[in-house]
């Protein structure tokens, strides 16, 4: 029965689970094997190192097959994307439009109009 299985089998269980499923998120693991959520933090394998550097790995693999993807992709989406993740800040910002500019002007306004023709109203 499932529930007579000790920590380390659990452990096993989860680490060929995330490795055979390529899996990059904690909360995927305890449905897929089969262990009730509450269990799973009860046995606390969130916590296991190997455990976790095992997502890592995945996470890093997807993403660099992503980038790869991106690089050879005639798709203009996809390339502005890339782009955005490998330039500069400025780079970024000029690309999606995002900042602004909140420094303050030591010039007056109105700087080269002559006010001194305007008549005041009483």
């Amino acid at each position: 029965m499932a529930q007579h299985r000790t920590r380390e089998e659990w452990l096993d269980k989860a680490l060929e689970a995330i490795d055979k499923n390529k899996l990059i998120f904690i909360s995927d693991i305890a449905p897929l094997i089969g262990l009730g959520k509450t269990r799973f933090y009860e046995l606390e394998l969130e916590k296991e190192e190997e455990l976790k550097e095992l997502l890592l790995k995945n996470k890093i693999e997807i993403k660099s097959a992503m980038r790869n993807k991106w690089f050879k992709s005639d798709n203009a989406t996809l390339q502005m994307g890339l782009y955005k993740l490998l330039g500069s800040q400025e780079e970024y910002h000029r690309l999606s439009n995002t900042r602004i500019d909140i420094t303050t002007r030591e010039e007056a306004p109105f700087k080269g109009i002559d006010l001194s023709d305007i008549e005041e109203e009483d």
